[in-house]
């Protein structure tokens, strides 16, 4: 017998999110070493992190990684929780749910990787669990719309090209 379960397809298709939303992928390569590019990533996003355009208090707040939280903290002292990190491998990856500017109960998922490749360390980034949100599909679509640009200034910071 080749296949314990001879009578599967071979074929069969990749499971469909229970939401039917993909989730957002996004991929990119910064120069230096995959522990360099976690340590930008996780310790000096309050350096990086388009607070301008992405965040709960806006310019002049600070976001970072602390204990198993990402948190923004405006001028005033305010916190917001973005996210609790709940699978935290430096320098490889962590996992999160994510939920900034909303409440806990209504979080998604993001895990980002990184890996050494020809040219420095790629970042990838899977945003999932839309079901999650209060909003499924216009929470997908903000996210979708607004990786990208964060991780160019991401990939900037860490002395790479916008290409």
């Amino acid at each position: 017998m080749d296949n314990l379960f001879s009578h599967a397809s071979s074929a069969s298709p990749e499971p469909q999110p229970a939401d039917g939303l993909d989730p957002v992928i996004c991929t990119v390569v910064v120069p230096g070493t995959v522990a360099r590019a976690f340590m930008g990533f996780t310790e000096h996003a309050h350096l990086w992190w388009p607070l301008e355009d992405h965040s709960v208090y806006g310019t002049g707040s600070y976001v970072e990684f602390e204990e198993n939280l990402i948190v923004e903290t405006a001028d005033d002292g305010r916190t917001a929780i973005w996210g609790s990190i709940d699978d935290w491998q430096p320098p490889l990856s962590f996992h999160a749910s994510w939920h900034p500017a909303t409440s806990a109960l209504w979080s998604t998922e993001l895990r980002v990787a990184f890996q050494a490749v020809e040219g420095g360390a790629e970042l990838r980034l899977v945003h999932t669990g839309w079901e999650g949100a209060e909003d499924p599909a216009a929470t997908r679509a903000e996210y979708e719309a607004g990786w990208p640009g964060v991780l160019e200034r991401f990939v900037r910071f860490m002395g790479g090209s916008d290409d």
